[in-house]
């Protein structure tokens, strides 16, 4: 749904010097942070029961189940995904220089 995983990312947020041995597991937290995220707000006054087609949807891996979803009770999806990912970004740049040290 979203791509967040690739070298680029790492230099946009001033972090392409991170170790190549840390990069994989930065970019998987960061991944797994954002979609928490927006899962979050995505299910902000959804029924547990629709909630609930969606997460079939997913885990049976039925990309166009779930976008059919998403499409149907958060029109604006998009939206938040940027949102959030901005949110993600920029709280990594304001900590940069702390996440380079911890390394």
């Amino acid at each position: 749904m979203f791509d967040i995983q690739d070298e680029d990312f790492l230099q946009s947020l001033g972090l392409a010097g991170l170790p190549d041995d840390q990069k994989k597991a930065f970019l998987q937290h960061l991944y797994e942070e954002l979609e928490l995220r927006v899962g979050t707000r995505l299910s902000e006054g959804v029924p547990d029961d629709e909630l609930q087609q969606l997460e079939q949807s997913i885990d049976a891996n039925d990309d166009q189940a779930a976008l059919k979803w998403l499409e149907a009770h958060n029109p604006n999806y998009k939206e938040i995904i940027s949102e959030e990912l901005e949110k993600l970004k920029q709280e990594i740049i304001t900590n940069r220089d702390q996440i380079l040290s911890a390394i």
